[in-house]
C-alpha cells in the first residue's frame, strides 16, 4: 500500500507545504522528471513557485529518502519518487526517455569490483543505453 504523500512528509520529519505536496504528487504520475519539468508541473497546479522552491523541495526530498535522483551521464538529473529498491534504468540515447528496470538477473561478474581499496560497498548502479521504440 503506497502512502500519500502527507502522509510520507509527516514521516519523513518534513513540514507539510503545498509546493511539497505538489511536487510529490507530480512526481508520482511523471517519473523520471528533471527539475525544470518538475517546476512546470508544479506552477500548472499551484500558479507561481519559483525554481528555487522546487529545488529545494526536490533537495529535502531527497535527503529523506522520499525521492531519488538519478543522473544518467550527458543527461540532465531526474527525479523519481521509486526509492528503497535497487532497481535500473533504461536511457534512450535520442530522447532522454528513463525507465525503470527491476534488478539484474542472471550473471553479473561486473558488478562486483575485483578490488574496493577499502570501500565498504553498499550499491551498484547500472544504466542501459539505447533508443526507445519512438527514436528506433
Amino acid at each position: 500500500m503506497k502512502l500519500e504523500p502527507r502522509e510520507l512528509l509527516k514521516q519523513a520529519g518534513l513540514r507539510i507545504t503545498a509546493p511539497r505536496l505538489a511536487v510529490l504528487e507530480w512526481l508520482y504520475t511523471h517519473p523520471h522528471t528533471t527539475a525544470e519539468q518538475v517546476a512546470d508541473g508544479v506552477r500548472a497546479r499551484l500558479g507561481t513557485v519559483s525554481t528555487q522552491a522546487v529545488y529545494d523541495v526536490l533537495h529535502a526530498c531527497t535527503r529523506s529518502d522520499l525521492v531519488r535522483r538519478i543522473e544518467p551521464a550527458g543527461h540532465p538529473a531526474r527525479y523519481e519518487t521509486r526509492t528503497g529498491d535497487n532497481h535500473h534504468h533504461l536511457v534512450c540515447r535520442g530522447c532522454g526517455r528513463t525507465e525503470d528496470v527491476d534488478c539484474v538477473v542472471g550473471d553479473a561478474p561486473c558488478l562486483e569490483p575485483s578490488d574496493t581499496h577499502g570501500f565498504v560497498i553498499d550499491e551498484a548502479e547500472v544504466v542501459f543505453w539505447g533508443y526507445c521504440p519512438d527514436c528506433v
